[in-house]
């Protein structure tokens, strides 16, 4: 019989402590690892076992204990980083802060974005010393991301249903991922590609010519990782309609078909709901509204574009079909599933959490 662990004091939170708590949560200039101890401490306040709060902050459960320890035996003083051996710096707290505040709230007059020089000469501080803040505080100006966020009202559901699929697929049935990648085009260069040569790269001009596009229809099995894929100079209801012929031919009669794809017109047309009234088999699952990342297929398709697109050079767009198909029985040969891993409750949780970041930022 295992014997209980020592008894955990509790930890309680003053209304001043905890609206110093909240403000360094909201202020955008907090240090990343201050928020965390004071989102911990808060989490433990309102009464939270560490164990859950390891879980909701995806942190170890050794980083919440050591907070709320610090925090029980010296308050808010305990949150901050104790003081290290060394020369005594130079540049001050308010140095500091004037540093990230201005590369936070404020943008130079003649660029978008601060440079380490632009912000040493509007600071009166050395360049390095900038770079070092920003390292510290995890800044990075010149860097840019791109987001999209679903606003499809049913995004909880579809993400539940298509994962659910991933992560089990139902008995005697087929997921199939689908997907058109359309308008592939054929490109050449306009000077001959230089092979490569030791110490040499390859060498191509950067413009070329247009010849032509053409249109993949491709179907990923999730199981195996086998594509079924059809190429078609247009992308309409009726090309897409012979896709699904093809796929209601090549699939075994006896397995029910669960089709994964995106909300893009032509998988809903009247055409296409009477064409499923005849082949109830066959059963639509939809992806969320800006949600493509959700579709296994698009990351083949990265795998096509990325080994056989992006450096290829063809003349006429029969040329640029023929590779398609022949990379496409190449890859059938040896298919290589794609494995999902994470949950519907891991990915709505993340998607959550990044929300808040956002929401708090604001404000």
């Amino acid at each position: 019989m295992s014997r209980p662990g020592p008894k955990i004091p509790p930890l309680s939170v003053t209304d001043a402590q905890r609206a110093v708590l909240e403000g360094w949560l909201r202020r955008r200039t907090t240090a990343q690892a201050l928020a965390q101890r004071s989102r911990i401490v808060l989490e433990c306040a309102d009464g939270h076992s560490i164990m859950e709060v390891s879980r909701r902050l995806r942190i170890t459960p050794d980083t919440v204990r050591t907070w709320r320890r610090r925090f029980i035996e010296r308050g808010l003083d305990g949150l901050c980083d104790d003081p290290r051996p060394g020369v005594p710096r130079k540049i001050t707290d308010a140095d500091v802060e004037r540093v990230i505040v201005k590369t936070l709230e404020e943008t130079p007059k003649n660029a978008t974005h601060w440079s380490t020089r632009s912000m040493a000469a509007a600071t009166g501080m050395s360049q390095s010393t900038v770079s070092r803040i920003w390292r510290a505080f995890a800044l990075a100006p010149h860097r840019s991301q791109t987001f999209k966020l679903s606003t499809d009202p049913l995004f909880i559901d579809k993400v539940r249903d298509v994962v659910g699929l991933y992560l089990d697929p139902p008995e005697k049935a087929l997921v199939l991922c689908v997907d058109e990648k359309s308008q592939i085009q054929a490109l050449d260069r306009s000077q001959p590609v230089l092979p490569m040569m030791p110490g040499v790269p390859e060498r191509r001009s950067h413009d070329y010519v247009r010849v032509g596009t053409t249109t993949l229809f491709a179907a990923l099995e999730v199981a195996t990782g086998k594509v079924i894929g059809s190429l078609h100079r247009r992308q309409r209801v009726a090309e897409f309609k012979k896709f699904l012929t093809k796929l209601d031919k090549e699939v075994p009669a006896d397995l029910q078909v669960h089709l994964i794809l995106d909300n893009y017109a032509t998988h809903k047309t009247p055409d296409i709901k009477k064409w499923l009234l005849a082949h109830p088999r066959f059963h639509l699952h939809f992806t969320p509204t800006s949600a493509s990342w959700l579709n296994l297929v698009e990351r083949w398709f990265a795998e096509l574009t990325q080994k056989k697109l992006k450096r290829g050079v063809h003349r006429s767009v029969q040329a640029l079909e023929r590779d398609i198909r022949a990379w496409l029985a190449d890859w059938n040969e040896h298919p290589r599933p794609f494995v999902w891993t994470k949950t519907a409750d891991e990915i709505l949780d993340k998607v959550a959490a990044y929300c808040r970041r956002i929401s708090d930022s604001d404000h």
